[in-house]
C-alpha cells in the first residue's frame, strides 16, 4: 500500500470497525495475510504464551475468539487515523471507555503484521486476569 491515501485509510478504519462492532471475525480477518504477526500486551493472558506474538490468521483468530468470549459487549469507536508507510495506526476507544492504538504494516493491500498499545495499566483486568 506505498503511497496509500487518507481516504483508503480512512476506509480501511470504517470497515475494520463495522466488523469488530458486529462481531465478525469473518470480516475482521479478511484484512489480514495468511502470515500475519499481531503484537499485544493482552496475548500472553489470551493465548497462555508469554512472548505477546500471535503469528497466523488461524492464530489470530482463536486469540480474537477467547477475547470475544471475555469480552461479548465488545465495542470500538475509531478516534484518528494516521499514516505511515504502508501503515495505518488508528486509534480507538473501547467498550470500557480505554483508549487503545493499534499500528497495522500492510504488504499487497492486507495487514501482514500489527501491534496494539494501550494506556491504561488495568487493561488485563478487563479480560479477567490478575496482575
Amino acid at each position: 500500500m506505498a503511497g496509500m491515501t487518507l481516504d483508503a485509510a480512512q476506509a480501511f478504519a470504517r470497515s475494520w470497525e463495522a466488523a469488530w462492532n458486529a462481531h465478525d471475525l469473518d470480516a475482521v480477518l479478511a484484512h489480514f495475510h495468511d502470515d500475519v504477526v499481531f503484537t499485544s500486551p493482552l496475548a500472553p493472558v489470551m493465548t497462555g504464551d508469554p512472548s505477546g506474538i500471535v503469528v497466523g490468521r488461524d492464530a489470530l483468530r482463536r486469540y480474537w475468539e477467547t477475547g470475544l468470549a471475555r469480552v461479548p459487549d465488545l465495542r470500538f469507536e475509531v478516534l484518528d487515523v494516521a499514516l505511515g508507510v504502508d501503515a495505518v495506526a488508528l486509534r480507538y476507544r473501547n467498550q470500557a471507555g480505554r483508549t487503545v492504538t493499534e499500528v497495522a504494516q500492510f504488504r499487497d493491500g492486507k495487514v501482514a503484521a500489527a501491534a496494539a498499545f494501550y494506556l491504561d495499566a488495568d487493561v488485563l483486568r478487563q479480560v479477567g486476569a490478575t496482575e
